[in-house]
């Protein structure tokens, strides 16, 4: 069993590097546009009405996606005080309550993001014309993939291996 945990494990890694990636081009796609909308509106004259709504959008999914990936990595803050006094079996119980609470905020993040999403169909973003549904498309995929990145916590856990929490060195696969 721990064998295709781990399997998993390097299959959802290598995945988290490319949401990682992703995450950060659309930082860096939103730093451009603002840029832009700041020349078009003091050099041109002329701001580009389509660069902010655009950059809240791909702020949206660069939020979630990194998120996901910290969940994954365990570089969410935590209150770990507690931890250092009690004994080991209490503090995995621990481990595994904060995992199912992440895992059923995430699944709040999906349903509730898809009524969202689901309510604003017909509705349309003036700037760019497309369904408003899509601004929610982020927070949807965000709880997906924190619900699958802690379920793999919980699996790794459960047969054995060690997760990464916040401040510890990176697990290597």
């Amino acid at each position: 069993m721990q064998d295709k945990v781990l399997t998993l494990s390097r299959y959802l890694a290598a995945m988290s590097r490319v949401i990682l990636w992703m995450a950060a081009a659309g930082l860096v796609m939103m730093t451009a546009l603002i840029g832009w909308q700041v020349w078009g509106r003091f050099v041109l004259n002329d701001t580009p009405t389509w660069t902010e709504t655009t950059s809240i959008l791909l702020m949206g999914w660069f939020i979630f996606l990194g998120a996901a990936v910290g969940v994954r990595e365990g570089n969410h803050l935590s209150f770990d005080v507690l931890l250092y006094i009690l004994p080991d079996r209490v503090v995995t119980l621990f481990h595994y309550l904060s995992d199912i609470v992440v895992i059923a905020f995430a699944t709040g993040m999906i349903f509730y993001g898809w009524q969202l999403a689901s309510n604003a169909w017909s509705t349309t973003i003036p700037n760019l014309g497309i369904t408003g549904a899509t601004t929610f498309f982020s927070l949807i995929t965000g709880g997906i993939l924190m619900t699958l990145l802690s379920v793999e916590r919980l699996l790794r856990r459960f047969v054995g291996l060690r997760t990464a929490r916040f401040g510890d060195d990176p697990i290597e696969e």
